[in-house]
């Protein structure tokens, strides 16, 4: 039994060209949003077991990758097309060579596919869900059964999903859901970056079905609202080499720490410090451990008050962020 179970539809054989020593350099993984959620978990000390759909010579490739890095794959295997991209990063920038998002799910195969998460997810405690490599890999509507049967068989679910899926597990219901800001906007929940109608947003998803919402905004600090009301955490901006995954171990970090029995407003700064670090990395999803732990100290966490001056008045927890000191100071000078 694995500390949380991550539910990647279709995980993706990842073919990148980089160069060294003026030769090419080509490395193969497995990756995909499922894959660099159980990345940093892993690295953060859970153990995880992933359900997945493994597909053609592509999935029996992805197997033996993801079981090498150390976790429990619980795979339905079929014929066909799998999810796999060629990238050449020998310039710096990444260029496309070749994607595929591979074949949708067969109906008998969801079915097997869907049985073996709820199993797994009801033996760890814990699921995250991940979405899928291509939007027609499988009906939106599996997350909301999925996030359901979990939730009655007492599981804890965390969703890291937007759109349609997103939609659809929170009519399931959800311990937590992570979104970007970005994504917000795509679903027409904002109609601008502000923090008013982030949190206006969050509120509103947090009424459809979310215990916990994250809302991550690039290299502003996160927003969260939970049962107690709203907070900011902000962390350390670090030097960025590629800014994928950080979201994703993001959702691996709060993930981590609410396997070890830590509440929400402790489980988010491990998040954050995971996701800070893991922008200054190429591999998407890894970290030093040792290095989160340090970051965690540098994450300043306050409590927002006032939500409708988004956050300019405030009751502090932890510490405060220049910003928010700067702001403190603003208002009182207006006083």
């Amino acid at each position: 039994m694995s500390d949380v179970t991550i539910f990647a539809p279709s995980p993706t054989l990842t073919v990148t060209v980089e160069e060294h020593g003026g030769e090419p350099d080509i490395h193969l993984h497995a990756g995909g949003q499922g894959v660099w959620q159980a990345r940093m978990l892993l690295r953060l000390g859970a153990s995880v077991t992933m359900c997945c759909s493994l597909t053609g010579e592509i999935g029996r490739m992805l197997r033996h990758l993801l079981e090498d890095e150390g976790f429990a794959v619980v795979g339905v295997e079929r014929p066909g097309k799998g999810s796999a991209y060629v990238h050449d990063r020998r310039g710096g920038e990444r260029h496309v060579i070749a994607e595929t998002e591979g074949e949708p799910l067969a109906r008998h195969d969801l079915d097997e596919l869907y049985g073996v998460t709820l199993r797994e997810g009801l033996a760890s405690g814990l699921a995250i869900l991940s979405g899928p490599a291509g939007d027609e890999t499988l009906p939106a509507d599996t997350y909301r059964r999925l996030a359901a049967d979990l939730r009655k068989g007492g599981a804890g679910v965390v969703a890291d999903l937007s759109g349609k899926r997103m939609a659809a597990a929170l009519q399931g219901g959800v311990d937590v859901l992570k979104v970007s800001h970005e994504e917000l906007a795509a679903d027409g929940l904002t109609s601008n970056d502000s923090p008013e109608q982030v949190l206006r947003a969050m509120r509103e998803l947090r009424r459809r079905g979310a215990e916990v919402v994250i809302v991550s905004r690039s290299s502003e600090p996160l927003l969260m609202l939970d049962g107690e009301g709203f907070v900011e955490v902000a962390a350390p901006r670090m030097e960025v080499a590629d800014t994928r995954g950080a979201g994703d171990s993001l959702t691996a970090g709060v993930a981590a720490g609410i396997a070890r029995g830590e509440p929400v407003r402790e489980a988010i700064v491990t998040g954050a410090a995971a996701g800070a670090l893991n922008v200054t990395r190429h591999g998407l999803g890894t970290g030093d451990p040792e290095a989160i732990e340090l970051l965690r100290e540098s994450v300043a966490v306050r409590e927002i008050v006032d939500d409708s001056a988004a956050g300019v008045e405030q009751s502090v927890t932890g510490h405060v962020s220049p910003d928010g000191l700067a702001a403190l100071a603003e208002t009182e000078e207006e006083r």
